[in-house]
């Protein structure tokens, strides 16, 4: 009975598609009160008071909480779970995130009260009779424009608000040597702009006290409900671990934005306890813009050098990353450790050095976002390696074929190690490219774009070859890093008495689909029935442990523990089984869900030794009964998903408007169990990332204000928008994880963004552009072709 490999239809699909999933604010728990959160129009100011007496007679009124309050309770601050030093080996800055704020707002957004009411339009109309009085501030959100001198300061205790300033790869003085030797210098001044996640579900938390036993219940929309936890229990609220459950039932998308502790959810906690009664927050749309962790925002100079024979010879990059206000709980390894390290791409370059300054701003803070580093870094390189193409008059695939790193397995060819402090596990990116050409028969649209442009129509293709570090870990290399936490994942398999399997994972699924694939890569190692395998998760009382779902690391490391936990039941089996059948243990074989003893047709079945296990009556002596064991596991390395994505344009000369013909992804991402879950997650991250090329963008003003915070502003990719994706796979496995998988949640949103713009690029050549700030939005192509 094989599953992996196999296009299974989502079991969890059915009861979100007919109504019955359970999400965060479905849940309705008896006395439960609501909250509303004052927040800040004002992107930097002091709070000279804050009068709350009317609001607290307004009708259905409980209670109104201030960050007085909060401060004199002995609350703790938000903190964050990375730490990057400063190049000299200082510490980095690390500012108070308050629940509440006291004496002064930071950001459009942040918090200064707590309305706790019946009903929650009777918490939001009493917030509007909260009078605040507030002295405005000059503030700045621009991340290259905070660190200059005598701009307006986010924290006292950040001068020039410098966060930490950062650098890795080769000397400094041997890339600048390099670039000084070259034939050909391309440098681009690049800015890949902020985005809002928006998540089709907006953040959600009800705090439960429960007197009579002393333990708090959180249900909340997490990707890390295990992590909220411990940062809530031993850094914010001090209360002890074990009293404390978090669950986080059906979550409606996150792409990273789900993975941090909010004030919010400690808020809850911390309110509940002193009110006696259950209390919800449910966020609406426009919190959400204001709140929720935004991604990208990075500014940048970039230099790579060629010589004669285009052969890169070194790169330069200089990088401001905006962290906004406050550090959220990932921020810090976002612009280095996830970014800086994939600077050497699918290329040869000999030389690198990345200079990074991270800023605070008076916005929204920044954290991981769908590929959360790595499309920065890949977008960096793609355009440079297109842009030099045409400053070189080559063609832009003979410039990546002349570059690529020759292929490896990580077995028989030892794995690539890199100038900027990785080793990929295996790979073959000439090939995935080669496909991707095919797929899109690249000398035929030449000819056809050529024909084009006679007509007048401006047709371009663009290119983005990119690779991506998964299953984030291991625990030692992210501790060295600066990681707060290890980032192993716990995976535990009970066979039941009756041959039914129950698996708790740490891994939390919010459109992943792992209650599907999960239960293939469990079935099919024991040879029994899909249905016969349950997948429980988001509930830290059932499940022990677990670092959650981000980095496309549920099935390279959560997958990889429940296979642990399969071996040992195997290995518990073969002992069960070899006694029941008066056989040697080395006798015995597993296959197809029944112990054989080898050689002979004598064979007893998964489940008989199931009911064995739990009615030990006929059983090895010194053998525990059961059949339940949990693994952690830490991996050797991170995985290296790779691929070859291909933009097809054509922009309309009259309004400047660019339509996406056609779309081609070939990507390498080990061994796929699910193929449709695949496809659907490439779809998926395509969208995004040709979503933030051509429609989203957040945009703060010189006062701090977020814009275009909603959906009449924030453009979205729409369906219309994209067109039916055609995509590919080559499977080079990972060497190092017992299933060979490498990730897929995150490749579409990494190499789809450059392809797209050099797309456009291409098709804007007979007018002399080169560059363009995303997003390229009708408006900015057209006034671009009027230069």
């Amino acid at each position: 009975m094989t599953y992996i490999g196999k296009s299974v239809k989502r079991v969890e699909d059915k009861r979100f598609i007919t109504g019955k999933g359970n999400y965060t604010d479905d849940i309705v728990l008896p006395g439960m009160l609501h909250a509303f959160i004052l927040r800040s129009p004002h992107a930097h100011a002091r709070i000279n008071s804050i009068d709350i007496s009317e609001a607290e007679k307004a009708e259905g009124v409980v209670k109104i909480y201030t960050g007085k309050d909060i401060a004199e309770s002995g609350v703790g601050g938000i903190p964050t779970g990375w730490q990057v030093n400063f190049k000299n080996g200082d510490t980095m800055k690390e500012p108070p995130h308050p629940i509440l704020v006291t004496d002064k707002v930071l950001h459009v957004g942040d918090n200064i009260a707590c309305v706790i009411a019946e009903t929650k339009q009777q918490a939001k109309d009493a917030s509007e009779l909260i009078e605040v009085d507030y002295e405005l501030l000059d503030a700045v959100s621009n991340p290259r424009d905070a660190a200059a001198d005598g701009a307006p300061l986010v924290h006292d205790d950040a001068p020039n608000n410098i966060c930490f300033d950062w650098e890795l790869g080769n000397p400094k003085e041997e890339v600048d040597a390099a670039l000084e030797g070259a034939h050909h210098i391309t440098k681009l001044e690049l800015r890949n702009q902020r985005v809002v996640p928006n998540a089709i579900e907006p953040r959600c938390a009800i705090g439960q006290y429960e007197d009579s036993t002393g333990k708090y219940t959180l249900y909340t929309t997490s990707q890390n409900p295990h992590l909220t936890r411990l940062l809530m229990t031993a850094f914010v609220l001090g209360i002890p671990e074990h009293k404390v459950r978090v669950v986080a039932p059906d979550v409606g998308g996150g792409f990273g934005s789900k993975i941090y502790h909010y004030a919010e959810e400690a808020m809850m906690i911390w309110a509940s306890q002193r009110i006696g009664r259950p209390i919800k927050w449910t966020s609406d749309r426009s919190e959400a813009f204001m709140t929720d962790a935004h991604g990208r925002d990075h500014v940048t100079t970039a230099e790579m050098g060629f010589d004669k024979d285009g052969k890169i010879v070194g790169l330069r990059v200089n990088t401001h990353a905006n962290l906004g206000a406050y550090l959220s709980t990932f921020a810090p390894a976002v612009p280095t450790w996830l970014h800086g390290t994939l600077l050497q791409g699918v290329y040869t370059t000999p030389k690198i050095h990345i200079d990074l300054v991270a800023t605070f701003t008076h916005t929204t803070p920044v954290d991981a976002y769908r590929g959360a580093g790595r499309p920065e870094a890949t977008y960096l390189l793609e355009r440079l390696m297109d842009t030099a193409a045409l400053e070189m008059d080559m063609d832009p695939t003979e410039l990546r074929f002349k570059n690529f790193i020759p292929a490896f397995d990580g077995v028989e060819q030892e794995g690539y190690t890199t100038q900027v402090a990785l080793q990929y596990d295996s790979g073959n990116y000439e090939t995935v490219f080669k496909r991707a050409l095919e797929m899109v028969d690249y000398d035929n649209f030449r000819k056809e774009q050529e024909e084009a442009r006679k007509n007048g129509k401006y047709l371009g293709i663009g290119f983005s070859t990119y690779i991506e570090a998964c299953g984030i870990a291991p625990s030692a290399v992210v501790g060295a890093l600066g990681a707060r936490a290890g980032l192993y994942e716990v995976g535990q398999v009970r066979v039941q008495p009756t041959g039914k399997v129950s698996v708790f994972t740490g891994a939390h699924s919010h459109g992943q689909g792992h209650e599907t694939t999960f239960a293939q890569v469990v079935a099919d190692r024991f040879g029994i029935p899909l249905e016969d395998v349950e997948i429980i998760h988001g509930d830290s009382d059932s499940v022990a442990f677990g670092m959650g779902t981000y980095g496309s690391r549920s099935l390279a490391v959560g997958g990889s523990a429940i296979v642990k936990s399969i071996d040992k039941i195997i290995e518990k089996g073969n002992k069960i089984a070899a006694h029941k059948l008066e056989a040697s243990e080395d006798d015995i074989e597993f296959a197809e869900g029944k112990w054989t003893v080898k050689g002979t047709d004598k064979s007893i079945g998964f489940g008989d030794v199931a009911l064995t296990a739990y009615v030990p009556h006929d059983y090895p002596e010194g053998v525990e009964p059961g059949l339940d064991f949990s693994s952690f596991y830490d991996p050797a390395n991170f995985t290296y998903p790779n691929g070859a994505h291909i933009a097809v344009v054509e922009v309309d000369k009259d309004t400047g408007k660019v339509t996406l013909k056609r779309f081609i992804a070939v990507d390498d991402v080990g061994n796929v169990i699910n193929p449709m879950i695949v496809d659907g997650q490439i779809h998926g991250g395509l969208a995004q990332g040709i979503g933030q090329a051509l429609h989203e963008g957040a945009i703060y003003d010189d006062f701090g204000q977020l814009v275009n915070a909603s959906y009449m502003d924030y453009t979205m990719p729409r369906a219309d928008d994209l067109p039916s994706f055609e995509i590919d796979r080559i499977e080079t496995p990972c060497p190092h994880n017992p299933l060979g998988v490498k990730g897929a949640g995150e490749a579409g949103a990494i190499g789809s963004t450059p392809a797209v713009v050099n797309a456009v690029m291409d098709a804007l050549r007979p007018h002399g552009i080169k560059n363009l700030e995303m997003p390229l939005t009708p408006e900015r192509v057209w006034q671009a072709m009027q230069s």
